[in-house]
């Protein structure tokens, strides 16, 4: 068990104990990620050299899937503020890197994504808005339907069109700081699932120094495709498989006890049917996740470049099976324990909010935008063979 994924296990239990509050209060998670920045986890994948914990993706994926068993809004906060963190860490040059890095691992400072925008629907590789050149600073002006704790973020990190003359698919990624922008929220958060991540709708306007564009001005499809998707993929699959596992561990433990009821006996060829149905959808999950990952982690350490149809196939089908098989096995859950221990949202297992937050896993950049995607490069790569 690596540093990040023991230190995930420890605070687990406190984010069991709010994620009830959260859920039902649709309420940022204050307690809990006041204790993730306190164990320094907001700087895992920040460099030793400016304070942080040093960590890769392996250490990421492990730990998102132990803080996601507890209370899943929490870990998507985490995890996508990591992923932010690893578009900085790879891609931001300095005065910025040396600036924001130490802040990141010093005080947790909270970085949120802003990609959504009204009118392209979820298109991450273009942008509307555009950032308006001042000389030693940019200007910005940003309507965003969604941002993850948005009112409680200490700077984001946009996409901007690169230029006011500039295409749609130039794009710039700019980190603006809360102390320099006018943060307005124009919508509230009160969705079925993922209540404690609070994504609520954002007016940005403010101006930033010309170094706070991260990567080349209008190069954010480098960005892109290096950091912010493949991290996006592989965190919010192990958040989903973290909060699956929990649900299943939950079940089994409810059919251990003496006190189940008689329609969930093991004995049953029906209740061992649907735990190994659940398990085994958990389980070619798990195995195709911890796949990639090492795809990515090894291309990393060899300083290679992720590209190619297959890899690009690969990746995009992690998110979508992830998200498919992990809901399927817990609505099976449900169906299993029944009107009283799967439905009740007062039930010991919290499968009912299980099932809500994870109902949300298709639409967090939908499934049908990728099987397109994947179904257009199917026909330029085919088959293609084990990796």
């Amino acid at each position: 068990m690596s540093k990040a994924e023991a230190i995930a296990a420890e605070l687990a239990p406190v984010l069991a104990r709010h994620a009830a509050d959260v859920d039902a209060t649709a309420r940022f998670p204050h307690e809990s990620v006041a204790e993730l920045r306190e164990a320094g986890l907001f700087g895992l994948l920040v460099p030793t050299e400016y304070g942080g914990m040093g960590g890769d993706l392996t250490d990421l994926v492990a730990a998102a899937a132990v803080l996601a068993g507890s209370c899943l809004s929490t870990a998507m906060i985490w995890a996508m503020h990591c992923q932010q963190v690893d578009a900085v860490v790879r891609h931001a040059k300095d005065p910025l890197r040396s600036s924001l890095l130490p802040r990141i691992a010093r005080d947790g400072y909270y970085l949120a994504s802003v990609t959504t925008e009204p009118g392209k629907g979820a298109s991450l590789l273009t942008a509307g808005s555009a950032v308006v050149d001042e000389g030693p600073r940019v200007s910005v002006r940003r309507d965003a339907p969604v941002v993850t704790g948005g009112e409680v973020a200490d700077g984001f990190l946009v996409t901007m069109r690169a230029a006011p003359d500039a295409p749609a698919n130039r794009v710039s990624l700019v980190h603006l700081d809360r102390g320099d922008v006018n943060a307005t929220i124009v919508r509230d958060w009160n969705a079925m699932g993922m209540r404690g991540t609070r994504s609520v709708g954002m007016t940005l306007s403010g101006a930033t120094p010309r170094e706070h564009v991260v990567g080349e001005p209008g190069g954010f499809r480098a960005v892109a495709t290096d950091s912010m998707i493949p991290v996006g993929h592989l965190t919010w699959s192990a958040c989903w498989l973290g909060a699956a596992r929990a649900a299943l561990d939950g079940i089994v433990g409810v059919i251990r006890s003496p006190k189940r009821s008689s329609s969930m006996d093991p004995a049953g060829d029906l209740v061992r049917h649907r735990l190994a149905r659940s398990r085994m959808e958990l389980e070619l999950c798990g195995t195709y996740l911890a796949r990639i990952r090492d795809e990515v982690v090894d291309a990393r350490r060899a300083g290679r470049a992720l590209g190619g149809y297959s890899f690009q196939i690969r990746l995009d089908a992690l998110k979508v099976a992830a998200s498919e098989l992990t809901f399927a096995a817990v609505d099976r859950l449900v169906q299993l324990g029944g009107a009283m221990t799967g439905y009740q949202r007062d039930a010991k297992v919290p499968l009912e909010r299980h099932f809500r937050d994870l109902r949300s896993a298709s639409l967090n950049y939908a499934n049908d935008r990728l099987l397109t995607a994947i179904g257009t490069l199917t026909v330029l790569d085919g088959a293609g063979r084990l990796p």
